[in-house]
């Protein structure tokens, strides 16, 4: 599935059909600023990397960050960086003209979470999107104009409400690619800011 050297490890999401859908569409042009939120093991990232070579990485779980961290170098790939935090935090007011998020989307109840660092991958909270509303609240401001946001999501996770909140922030969304897999389809929504 992957031309890449992938480690993986068992306190990082293992890169699976959302990763590479979102990998797999990437809209980036050659010298553009990428900002990936949730990097994990950095697939994205270095799918990224063969379109420009201005990306930043940011994740809530350190283990990923050493993770992305090592399978970049086993790959050759030097320019990103890399940096520890939740969402965007670690890049205070910095803008970018493309920014990615493979986001932890599933309805979770109380009972279901995970006890350590994996469970920021899938923890979207009751309705499954905690952290997608939280996301897309703060995304305009660390967007440049005529920029783009590209997330990945479920349909349990409420396409629809993602769609009106990026209408509402000033862009023009669109479900771009979607698979379906056995009670839910995958999507990846585009978001692009007029």
């Amino acid at each position: 599935m992957s031309e890449f050297i992938i480690t993986t490890d068992e306190n990082v999401y293992i890169p699976a059909e959302d990763s590479y859908l979102l990998a797999e569409n990437l809209e980036i042009e050659a010298g553009q600023s990428v900002l990936e939120i949730g990097t994990g093991s950095g697939i994205v990232a270095m799918y990224a990397s063969r379109l420009t070579d201005n990306i930043t990485v940011t994740d809530i779980n350190f283990d990923a960050c050493e993770l992305a961290q090592k399978n970049f170098k086993a790959n050759g790939i030097e320019n990103i960086e890399i940096l520890f935090g939740n969402l965007f935090e670690p890049v205070k007011s910095r803008k970018f003209d493309v920014i990615l998020f493979n986001t932890p989307y599933l309805p979770t109840e109380n009972d279901e979470v995970i006890e350590d660092n994996l469970n920021y991958a899938f923890d979207g909270g009751l309705n499954g999107r905690k952290v997608i509303d939280l996301f897309l609240n703060e995304v305009p401001n660390h967007l440049n104009d005529g920029g783009i946001v590209q997330l990945i999501q479920s349909s349990l996770s409420d396409n629809g409400k993602t769609l009106d909140m990026l209408d509402e922030l000033g862009f023009i969304a669109e479900i771009a690619a979607s698979e379906h897999y056995f009670f839910e389809d995958i999507t990846l929504i585009n978001g692009y800011k007029i």
